[in-house]
C-alpha cells in the first residue's frame, strides 16, 4: 500500500509559553480499514501489531497491508467502551515472542471486568500461543464503561495496569478492597510483588499500586523511568498524574469536573488533605487517550516532551515538562478531524497515531523537510 501524505500545519498557539519551535507535521497514512483500533505495538521485522476494540488483533506489514485476525484470543465482552484494548510487547520479545494485552473479560449475568493476559506470538504471526490470564479485576460489574486498560512494563520487569471505576461505581475508587478505580502492579507470572504498598494489609488488595482514579486512558514511562498516566474527568477535569505507590488521587472526592449536564460531584471540592493534585488538568475536557514520550531526534526541540491524544478534541497535545511539572501545552494536528485513540513512538523515532472510527487509520507523523 502506498503511503498517503496529508498536510496538517502544527498549531503554533500554545496555552503556555514553550521554548521549542513549532514544527510542520505531515501525517502519512500507513494503513486504513481498521475497525476502532485501540493500540499499536512495533514488531522487530518492521510490521505493526494492532488491536481492534470489537475483539481482533492483527499484524500490519511494513507496507500497510492488513493481515488476517490472529487466532487464540480469549472470550471478550465487546460492547460500549469494552473489547480488546491495549497491547504491549515484552521487553525481551525478540527472544521470547511474549506479549501482554488487556481486554474486557465476560462474567455472569452480563457482568465483566478488565483482565490482563500474556501469550506468545507464533513464528508465522498468525496466532497467539500459550495464553495465560495474569489478572482479573474484581468485582465484575454490569457496565460497558471505564475499563481503563493501559499496560506499562516498569524497569524492574513488573507490570502496571490501569483500571477504571466502571462509571456507575465511582465510590469504589476509594475502596481498597476493590480493584475498581485503581492502578495495579503484578509480576509477569501474575504474582504480587512483595514491595507493593498494601502487601500485608488485611483491609486492602495486595495488587493495588495507587487509587482514586476514574477512567485512565493513557500511560507511559518517561525517559528517566518514572510512570505517568492520564485519565478522563467527567465534564471537565481531565488529568495528567504521576502515580506513586500507595497514594490516593482523589476521585470522586476531589475533581475539577462536574456532573454531565452540570452540578457538583460530591462536595464539589478540588483539594483535600491526603489526596494528590494532578500534575495538569484540562477544563473543558479534551477526552485524553494514548500517551508517549519523545526520545528521538526526529522532532527538533521536542526531545523529552510528552504527547497526549485527544478523542473529543480530535488532536494531539504536546506537553513540555520541567522538574516534574507541566510548563507548556501546544495543540497539534487541529485539522485532523478524527478521534485519536493511541500515540506511540516507533523504533524509527517517528510518532504513530491510531484514529478511533469504523474505518480507523494508522498514521506516521513526519516533519516537513
Amino acid at each position: 500500500m502506498r503511503l498517503h501524505p496529508i498536510a496538517y500545519p502544527a498549531l503554533a498557539l500554545s496555552l503556555f509559553a514553550t521554548a521549542a519551535p513549532a514544527l510542520e507535521i505531515e501525517p502519512e497514512v500507513v494503513a486504513q480499514g481498521l475497525q476502532n483500533p485501540w493500540a499499536v505495538a512495533f514488531l522487530p521485522d518492521g510490521s505493526f501489531l494492532v488491536t481492534e476494540r470489537p475483539g481482533r488483533m492483527r499484524v500490519i506489514d511494513s507496507k500497510g497491508a492488513l493481515g488476517q485476525p490472529l487466532s487464540g484470543l480469549p472470550a471478550i465482552a465487546a460492547g460500549g467502551q469494552g473489547g480488546l484494548l491495549d497491547v504491549v510487547l515484552d521487553s525481551d520479545f525478540a527472544q521470547n515472542r511474549t506479549l501482554y494485552f488487556c481486554y474486557s473479560e465476560p462474567g455472569n449475568n452480563a457482568s465483566n471486568s478488565t483482565a490482563l493476559a500474556k501469550a506468545r506470538l507464533s513464528s508465522d504471526q498468525r496466532q497467539l500461543e500459550d495464553l495465560q490470564v495474569l489478572f482479573s479485576q474484581k468485582p465484575k460489574k454490569a457496565s460497558q464503561l471505564h475499563f481503563g486498560c493501559r499496560i506499562v512494563e516498569r524497569p524492574d520487569g513488573s507490570l502496571l495496569l490501569t483500571l477504571g471505576e466502571r462509571s456507575h461505581f465511582k465510590e469504589e475508587a476509594q475502596n481498597l478492597q476493590s480493584h475498581l478505580g485503581k492502578i495495579v502492579r503484578i509480576g509477569k507470572d501474575g504474582s504480587v510483588p512483595k514491595d507493593n504498598p498494601f502487601v500485608g494489609r488485611r483491609d486492602a488488595l495486595p495488587e493495588i499500586w495507587s487509587y482514586g482514579h476514574r477512567s485512565p486512558q493513557g500511560a507511559a514511562l518517561a525517559p528517566d523511568g518514572t510512570f505517568w498516566m492520564n485519565e478522563h474527568g467527567p465534564q471537565g477535569g481531565d488529568e495528567i498524574n504521576r502515580p506513586e505507590p500507595g497514594k490516593n488521587y482523589g476521585w470522586p472526592v476531589i475533581t475539577y469536573g462536574e456532573n454531565y449536564g452540570g452540578g457538583r460531584i460530591g462536595a464539589g471540592i478540588t483539594h483535600q488533605k491526603g489526596m494528590e493534585q494532578p500534575v495538569h488538568q484540562w477544563t473543558p475536557s479534551i477526552a485524553v487517550s494514548g500517551m508517549a514520550f519523545i526520545t528521538s531526534d526526529r522532532y527538533p526541540g521536542w526531545k523529552g516532551n510528552m504527547v497526549v491524544g485527544a478523542l473529543k478534541a480530535q488532536r494531539l497535545e504536546r506537553i513540555t515538562l520541567a522538574a516534574g511539572k507541566v510548563t507548556g501545552v501546544e495543540p497539534l494536528l487541529p485539522q485532523l478531524g478524527q478521534r485519536v485513540r493511541d500515540v506511540r513512538q516507533g523504533p524509527d523515532g517517528w510518532l504513530y497515531v491510531l484514529t478511533d472510527r469504523s474505518n480507523g487509520q494508522l498514521l506516521r507523523l513526519k516533519t516537513q523537510p
